[in-house]
């Protein structure tokens, strides 16, 4: 089974992620169901149009954000390998991104409401949302992928649920928990999002986090935890 139908198990309608851009001061919530159906349609994209196969390389360039998570999900269920450098087939990049070393570069665009890049495509690029969107909100692997199959940075699909349980553990997480990260990504997605979600719980992502509404944050979400 994928790192991905693992971490959505949850029940459809319950929020799932919810972000907030401080800078833009937006606030997005999203559901089990419509992340996994963002998951499904990047899985089926990546399958369909690019050709990814498990334990192939898909590059993720974005910061903490909604698509992000959506991007990494959905290359998890179909067996890649998110990566942060080096050559690859495909790369997720925010706009104005390079990624040199890719076949294949797609420009999320970020957009707190899922508006694509409306036609402001980089040449040579693709546009993540515009052409995601367009395929099944369900998934369905030919094969199924293998708990040794390498996921994050070269750690199999297993060793990462380890792991993450493991946290989770350590941070008192549960299915109750409503935790509130700053956390940026990369390099804070085991903890900010996979441990959280291993754990049954609700994140509430800020990005470009304001200390002063932090606290109002906490109190409109009836956060549990923090993360920072």
């Amino acid at each position: 089974m994928s790192l991905t139908e693992k971490l959505l198990r949850g029940a459809p309608a319950r929020p799932l992620i919810t972000h907030y851009d401080d800078a833009a001061d937006t606030r997005v919530e999203l559901s089990v169901a419509t992340m996994r159906n963002w998951a499904a349609k990047t899985a089926n994209w990546l399958v369909e149009e690019l050709d990814v196969t498990p334990g192939d390389r898909v590059a993720v360039l974005l910061p903490a954000h909604w698509q992000t998570a959506a991007v990494l999900l959905g290359a998890w269920w179909c067996g890649a390998e998110v990566v942060t450098s080096g050559p690859s087939p495909v790369a997720f990049v925010p706009p104005g991104g390079t990624a040199p070393d890719a076949d294949v570069v797609a420009v999320a665009s970020l957009d707190p409401m899922g508006r694509d890049l409306r036609g402001n495509v980089p040449a040579g690029a693709l546009d993540y949302l515009a052409d995601a969107r367009l395929f099944g909100d369900d998934f369905l692997a030919l094969t199924p992928v293998p708990g040794d199959t390498p996921c994050f940075m070269g750690t199999p699909v297993d060793a990462v649920l380890s792991a993450a349980a493991a946290r989770a553990e350590t941070l008192g997480l549960t299915p109750e928990s409503r935790v509130l990260s700053t956390l940026d990504w990369p390099t804070g997605v085991m903890d900010g999002l996979i441990t959280v979600l291993a754990a049954g719980a609700s994140l509430v992502q800020v990005t470009n986090a304001d200390p002063a509404k932090l606290d109002k944050h906490r109190e409109a979400e009836r956060t549990t935890d923090v993360l920072t």
